[in-house]
């Protein structure tokens, strides 16, 4: 038996009761024949107020068109929250929120 790619995405896209759903992933530009493809998601805690984190919409886009270049995948690209630890070092920042913002991340993603 041949193991089905889109077994999460198909839930949505093969549902003819979700006509919300569908016109909302034809106004990203899918069409029918994105529907038989395995959505991926790509995130990333991309922002420009941090050097260690800048880089990484650009990095998120790679990943994306080596995703679209596969034969039965599409990506779709978001953000998460994101930390400078470097602009909060040596305050209460640093103390009470860089550190724990971390697992608020991972439980976003």
């Amino acid at each position: 038996m041949k193991k089905r790619i889109n077994n999460f995405s198909r839930k949505m896209t093969k549902n003819l009761n979700l006509p919300y759903s569908h016109f909302m992933l034809y106004e990203t530009g899918m069409d029918d024949s994105y529907f038989l493809k395995a959505q991926i998601g790509i995130v990333s805690n991309w922002y420009d107020g941090n050097p260690c984190n800048m880089h990484l919409d650009q990095l998120g886009k790679k990943i994306k068109s080596s995703i679209i270049n596969k034969k039965n995948l599409i990506g779709f690209q978001f953000t998460t929250i994101g930390i400078s630890d470097g602009i909060t070092m040596e305050t209460y920042g640093k103390i009470y929120y860089s550190l724990y913002s971390r697992e608020l991340i991972e439980d976003r993603v």
